[in-house]
C-alpha cells in the first residue's frame, strides 16, 4: 500500500509541476519532449511522468506522438471556436445554477476574487489580469457544485492561457476586460439567475467576437460570421 500510494503522489506532484511549466512558458508550445527527458527534468522515473501527461493530454494541454514524444498543444482557429461552444453550453447554464444556489458565503468569496480581479485590472499587466479573470469565473462557478463541469471549464481557460491567445491587450484594456464582467458579478450578488446566466451568455460572445475575428485575421484565415458560429451552442 505504501508503494501505490507513493506511486499515485509522484503521479500528482509530476502533473502539478508538469502543468505548472506549461502555463509559466517553461515547456514551449509546439515543441517535442521525451518521457525520459521530463523525467529527468522532474527528478522521477518516466512511469509517473507518463502517467502525469495521458491526465495533461486528456486536459488538452498536450499531444501524446506515439514512439516520439510528448509535444505542448498550440491552438488552432478551430480549437478557439469549439472552446467558446463549450462554454456557452456549459458556463451559461452553470452561472445560472450557481447564482440560484449561491450562499452569503459563497457571495463573500466571489466578491473578493471580483475585488482581486478590479485592483489588478487598474494596476497589473495584461498576464496578470488575465489570470484574475480566470479566477473570478472559477469562483463563481464554483458555487455550483458541479465540480466536474468547473474542471473542464478550467482545463478550456488553461489551454487558452499557455497560448497566449487572448483579448488583452490586443482587443481591449485590463479595464475594459474587467469592466465586461460587472453585470454577471452584480446578477450573482442580487440573486437574479436568469439575468446572471443571459449576462454571461452576452460577455462570451462578446470575448468571442473580439478574440476569433482577430485571430482569423491575425493569422490569415478567412473565417464566417462568429455569431453564426456559435449561436446553436
Amino acid at each position: 500500500m505504501d508503494n501505490l500510494e507513493r506511486a499515485v503522489n509522484l503521479t500528482d506532484q509530476a502533473i502539478t509541476r508538469l502543468r505548472t511549466a506549461i502555463l509559466g512558458g517553461e515547456l514551449k508550445p509546439g515543441e517535442l519532449y521525451s518521457a525520459t527527458q521530463l523525467g529527468e527534468w522532474l527528478g522521477v522515473s518516466r512511469t509517473p511522468v507518463r502517467e502525469a501527461v495521458q491526465q495533461l493530454a486528456k486536459a488538452g494541454l498536450v499531444v501524446v506522438e506515439r514512439n516520439r514524444g510528448i509535444r505542448v498543444r498550440s491552438t488552432t482557429l478551430e480549437d478557439l471556436i469549439e472552446g467558446f461552444q463549450v462554454r456557452l453550453m456549459l458556463e451559461v447554464p452553470v452561472t445560472r445554477q450557481a447564482t440560484a444556489v449561491r450562499t452569503d458565503a459563497d457571495v463573500q468569496r466571489v466578491t473578493e476574487a471580483f475585488n482581486t480581479f478590479q485592483k489588478i485590472a487598474e494596476s497589473g499587466g495584461p498576464a496578470a489580469t488575465l489570470r484574475a479573470d480566470r479566477d473570478f469565473h472559477l469562483a463563481l462557478l464554483t458555487t455550483s457544485g458541479n465540480h466536474r463541469v468547473v474542471k473542464i471549464l478550467e482545463d478550456l481557460r488553461n489551454v487558452v492561457l499557455l497560448t497566449g491567445v487572448e483579448t488583452v491587450p490586443k482587443s481591449r484594456s485590463s479595464r475594459e476586460a474587467f469592466e465586461d464582467h460587472r453585470d454577471v458579478y452584480e446578477a450573482f450578488v442580487a440573486g437574479k439567475a436568469e439575468k446572471a446566466g443571459q449576462d454571461m451568455r452576452r460577455h462570451i460572445l462578446n470575448t468571442a467576437r473580439l478574440l476569433i475575428l482577430r485571430e482569423a485575421h491575425e493569422r490569415g484565415i478567412l473565417t464566417g460570421d462568429v455569431d453564426s458560429l456559435l449561436s446553436w451552442a
